[in-house]
Order: structure tokens, then C-alpha cells, then sequence
């Protein structure tokens, strides 16, 4: 089942996240829905607090991105209470990113591109590895959605006010996409 993305300004975003356990509800299903809802989207990840739920899961997927940014082939990951240290070895860099629940905006982040991640897959098997590049980009991004940050809050403070009445259409659900939304006004 596709279900509605949740969008900047609604109070799930900014919630804290719990870790779950093999017996929540219906997990196998919810998996599937989200993979079912971020491909729909047209996403390369999905972070529980995006479907309204303050859960810690994600799903990801940067396998389409794989011919530019190598390192996202075969990146296809169920990501269930993870936990990231970001390892600077590096200066941080600039790219541009966008976000599902920020409709029709994109603005540049600077992230160092170098992680290590500790997560439990969907049969919650322990896994921990280091990630470089886009794919570390993708990473950070959606586990910020479990730290209740979207990408806006890393931007320069003249850059989010140059875009606030985007956010503020966004917030107030007055936005245009291909897939189904739920603000904190409907």
C-alpha cells in the first residue's frame, strides 16, 4: 500500500524516534509499504517519521544512482534502530539534496561523506560497516529524519530565509507532487 508522505512543519518529523523489537505490529507489512511508497515517489530512502510513524526504520534504495555514484550499486537496505558515527577524515562536501517531505525544493549540504552505521536488517540480523560518498550522503540524510532534523536545519541561516515562504507552502500543505501528502493543516 502506498501511503501519504508526511511534510516539513508536520509535529512527526520533529518527534522522537523509538527503537522497535521483532513483535511490533505488522512489521513485514509496514516494510513492504514503505518500499512500496518510496519507490512510488520516486525516493532513494524513506525514514518511518516520514509516513507519520516516530519509529527508528528506514528503507533504502540508491541503486538508480549507482552509474553516477558507483558506491550506491546494490545499496537496496532495511535499516532498523541504527546508530551512526560520522567519521571525519575528510573536509565535508557540497552537494545538492532534496527531501520527499520538502517537495519541489533542493539546496546544497555540506556532509562529510565518510560513516560507520550499526543496524539490525529486517530479520534483525546485527550489521556494521563503513559507508563512503553518496551513499553515506543518503545515509546520514534519512537517519537526520530519525533524529527529528530535516535538511533545511543544515543550511545557512540566509538560505532558509531566502526560501521560508517555500517552507511556509510546504508547512501549510500548499505544494504540488506526483504522490499523496499529509501536512500539519489537512
Amino acid at each position: 500500500m502506498i501511503l501519504p508522505v508526511y511534510l516539513y512543519g508536520h509535529p512527526v518529523l520533529r518527534t522522537a524516534t523509538d527503537e522497535i523489537d521483532p513483535d511490533y505490529p505488522d512489521l513485514k507489512q509496514l516494510i513492504a509499504n514503505m518500499w512500496e511508497t518510496m519507490y512510488h515517489t520516486e525516493g532513494v530512502g524513506l525514514a518511518a517519521p516520514q509516513i507519520g510513524l516516530p519509529i527508528r526504520l528506514i528503507v533504502l534504495d540508491g541503486s538508480v544512482l549507482g552509474d553516477d555514484f558507483p558506491e550506491c550499486k546494490d545499496s537496496k537496505m532495511v535499516l532498523i534502530n541504527p546508530e551512526l558515527d560520522v567519521i571525519e577524515d575528510a573536509d565535508p562536501v557540497s552537494r545538492p539534496e532534496g527531501c520527499l517531505s520538502l517537495p519541489g525544493l533542493s539546496e546544497n549540504v555540506k556532509r562529510v561523506e565518510h560513516v560507520r552505521l550499526n543496524w539490525l536488517d529486517e530479520n534483525f540480523e546485527e550489521h556494521e560497516q563503513d559507508f563512503y560518498g553518496f551513499l553515506s550522503r543518503i545515509i546520514q540524510h534519512e537517519y537526520d529524519h530519525l533524529e527529528q532534523t530535516v535538511y533545511t536545519d543544515r543550511i545557512a541561516p540566509i538560505r532558509k530565509q531566502l526560501i521560508r515562504t517555500k517552507l511556509n507552502n510546504i508547512a501549510k500543505g500548499k505544494v504540488r507532487c506526483d504522490y499523496r501528502t499529509k501536512s500539519a493543516t489537512k
